[in-house]
């Protein structure tokens, strides 16, 4: 069986990616340089990886636009009172905690990521402006001396419950890019393995990470009444 030797030196692309970030460069920048690193360590000529960046470029360039006109129009909603109305909503609840209303939310956002509906959650869509100022207002019901350092865990656990539910959840989703990538990667070593058997192994770690943060934010109602006595 003949071996065929793999150049892993592009990936320093990706350990230039974490070093950009962890020094908190201008991501833009942090992407053309990962790009360049990577392109040099596989031996690309520069006029060939010019012409894939100006490739890229031209590919997206209508990507700040789609990404510009939602945060432009959540923008508007929170001046006219989103925070204020998702707030006073959830207050009329007299049952809901932080902890149950992203229990909630968690499982809506994985199984809606594993049907494939992935943009119906995101932190800038719905986190925000929506999920941490309800969390915050059932918190401020039952304890309206929350102090500011359990609103920022209240806020950094409605973001950790959308990731998950979004990381976990498209795992199940046969259409998955990760699924397919995985696939292809396989047959090509000459291993055949049918995405659906793939997708479906997927649901037992769904159910753990939705157990185990589950849990966790079920102690996140036990730490606010902690911090309020």
């Amino acid at each position: 069986m003949e071996h065929t030797v793999v150049n892993l030196w592009p990936l320093l692309g990706v350990a230039v990616i974490i070093a950009g970030f962890a020094l908190r460069a201008h991501p833009v920048l942090v992407v053309v340089a990962a790009c360049f690193v990577t392109g040099f360590a596989a031996f690309l000529p520069v006029e060939q990886l010019l012409a894939t960046l100006g490739t890229a470029f031209v590919k997206t360039r209508n990507l700040p636009l789609i990404l510009l006109l939602p945060i432009a129009a959540i923008g508007l909603l929170e001046r006219y009172g989103l925070r204020e109305h998702a707030q006073a909503s959830i207050a009329r609840i007299r049952s809901a905690t932080s902890g149950r209303l992203l229990i909630v939310y968690l499982a809506v956002r994985e199984l809606s990521a594993a049907f494939g509906l992935t943009s119906l959650g995101g932190h800038a869509s719905m986190v925000r402006p929506l999920v941490a100022p309800m969390a915050e207002g059932a918190a401020e019901v039952r304890y309206p001396n929350i102090t500011m350092d359990m609103r920022y865990r209240i806020r950094a656990m409605s973001a950790a419950t959308d990731n998950v539910g979004l990381f976990f959840g498209e795992d199940i989703f046969v259409a998955f890019g990760a699924i397919v990538l995985m696939q292809t990667i396989l047959h090509g070593e000459g291993i055949d393995v049918d995405p659906l058997h793939m997708a479906l192994w997927g649901i037992p770690t769904a159910l753990c990470a939705f157990i185990i943060h589950a849990w966790r934010l079920y102690r996140l109602d036990a730490q606010l009444a902690r911090s309020a006595a």
